[in-house]
């Protein structure tokens, strides 16, 4: 490739990391770093990776299939019993996920007007989803989302920047990015930074994107050096939250960016956090309805048009949803910090039918199947993200009911023996799946 049609390439992709850098991205990973300094650093380099992985089988199906990953899957599940079952659960969750995102969104968009303006938060929200169904409404102007995303970028190299001024400890970025560690009151936040960066839709929004006309290994370059570049900002961020004095705040963050950069980094920091809530306010709708569009558009295709009244209906939905609760009082970082994770719950549903489509030959032939190298990673992400939201869960009911009587430590070893059973099981499932769509293929 030339150098001019590579950064075109990278530029393509850059959609993918820029839709998972906004409010909630920031929020997470400044406060990791503010409450435990560089010592959840391996969660964002986990989840870039795992970004990376998953981003790129979701791609390579549109590029060897035809279809895209809502599409394939409904077709995967063609005349099986549980299609339904499996299209509306996975419909479900990504509507469920995108919700929670767009009330992180719109409050996080309401934060970065606040920190310059003193305007009623529920004011700036309404106006906020006004603009994004407007936007939503007429696709011929959803070029403001783009504009909005070259602010983000130049918040995300302020961040980076910082991040350098501030001269962190390599011995220390070094443990903190491939030394797991789990401080005490931390799970929520490990669980939230995977899900702000693997964000589920975008494995749906991604795949629909694909230029069905582009190669393997200009999708693989572009797409590698987009999400990486995404990771190391957010890493930036984390590093930057390292800095802030006292209690976590979005102030107290403006003003560690301000102490090392100047006054105008903190409007810069505020238009770039309302830049990325409204720029994330119309994508998180839209990629919901595209979910579904593919999971269920081959059906009933007149009406799943944008245009259309099923889809509108979606985006409607979730935008709604998020206008509720961000008008409901909620307090913006613990909401945005529980909307990540949530998604993280999520990401391991969406990752198993993905392993299944990606390992099924009548889609990929047996030239492009998932590489027992892919699979055993997948499996590694599938079985991490699930221990991670199942032991969160149960120690949260365990806190609420027994008052702490059984011991986290415990609660931990038996979920993660249990866990890692559930995803050997499902493996053995794909490598029945592989042999039989090979005997079918022969």
């Amino acid at each position: 490739m030339k150098i001019r049609s590579r950064l075109l390439n990278i530029l393509f992709w850059s959609i993918i990391s820029a839709a998972f850098i906004g409010p909630g991205t920031i929020t997470t990973a400044a406060k990791a770093g503010a409450e435990h300094g560089m010592s959840l650093l391996w969660a964002l380099v986990f989840s870039t990776f795992t970004c990376l992985l998953l981003q790129e089988a979701s791609a390579r199906i549109t590029l060897i299939s035809g279809r895209n990953l809502g599409e394939a899957i409904a077709v995967h599940f063609k005349g099986k019993a549980s299609r339904y079952l499996v299209l509306v659960l996975i419909t479900g969750a990504i509507i469920l996920g995108s919700a929670a995102y767009e009330t992180g969104n719109l409050l996080g968009a309401a934060m970065g007007i606040s920190l310059v303006l003193d305007v009623p938060q529920y004011l700036i929200i309404l106006i906020i989803g006004l603009v994004a169904a407007i936007v939503l409404f007429f696709p011929a102007i959803r070029t403001l989302a783009t504009i909005l995303g070259f602010i983000v970028v130049f918040m995300g190299l302020s961040f980076l920047t910082t991040a350098i001024m501030i001269k962190p400890s390599f011995e220390e970025v070094l443990q903190g990015g491939f030394i797991p560690s789990f401080p005490t009151g931390s799970g929520l936040l490990i669980l939230g930074l995977i899900g702000t960066t693997v964000v589920p839709y975008n494995l749906f929004l991604g795949s629909g994107l694909a230029d069905k006309g582009q190669k393997l290994k200009e999708m693989r370059f572009g797409l590698s050096i987009a999400i990486i570049l995404g990771g190391i900002i957010s890493m930036a961020v984390l590093i930057v939250g390292t800095s802030v004095q006292g209690e976590f705040s979005f102030e107290a963050l403006a003003n560690a960016l301000t102490n090392r950069m100047g006054p105008w980094a903190w409007y810069l920091f505020a238009m770039g956090l309302f830049a990325a809530g409204l720029s994330s306010a119309i994508t998180a709708p839209l990629a919901s309805a595209i979910t579904a569009k593919s999971l269920f558009g081959g059906e009933h295709p007149a009406k799943w048009i944008e245009h259309g009244r099923f889809f509108r209906i979606v985006w409607g939905f979730v935008l709604v949803v998020g206008l509720i609760f961000g008008l409901a009082g909620l307090k913006p970082i613990p909401a945005i910090i529980a909307a990540q994770a949530l998604n993280g719950l999520i990401l391991p549903l969406i990752t198993i039918f993905l392993v299944f489509v990606v390992n099924d030959q009548n889609f990929m032939g047996k030239k492009h199947l998932n590489g027992w190298v892919n699979n055993i990673l997948m499996a590694i992400v599938v079985w991490v993200t699930l221990m991670l939201g199942a032991s969160n869960i149960l120690k949260a009911i365990n806190n609420y009911i027994n008052m702490g009587i059984v011991p986290e430590d415990r609660i931990t070893t038996v979920v993660s023996i249990l866990m890692l059973l559930l995803t050997a099981g499902i493996f053995m499932r794909v490598i029945s799946l592989r042999k039989r769509s090979g005997n079918n293929n022969q």
